[in-house]
């Protein structure tokens, strides 16, 4: 993917994101906000948009396992997989 359709997506995650704050004000996301990358952060690196969508797909995940959906955990499971190979491979390209 390129790094402009990376912050695209970046942006959708981040939109339901706050969808679902607005929704639910008592819904937490704090691996994503640890992280403080946002899609606006165009400055950011391909890697570092790429890291935190998987990080903010876990926490979406985190957050709608109460909902019934049986694969959520999964899938939060999976993003969180993903979150870490990308941070490995991050931190290997900073060698």
């Amino acid at each position: 993917m390129h790094k402009e359709e990376l912050i695209s997506l970046h942006q959708i995650l981040y939109d339901l994101k706050e969808y679902l704050e607005s929704v639910n004000p008592d819904l937490k996301f704090p691996q994503y906000a640890a992280l403080k990358i946002h899609p606006s952060q165009q400055h950011k690196s391909k890697q570092e948009h790429k890291y935190a969508i998987f990080v903010l797909g876990t926490d979406l995940a985190n957050a709608t396992r109460d909902v019934e959906f049986s694969s959520s955990s999964r899938i939060s499971a999976r993003m969180k997989e993903l979150a870490d190979k990308t941070l490995k491979e991050m931190e290997n390209s900073e060698d």
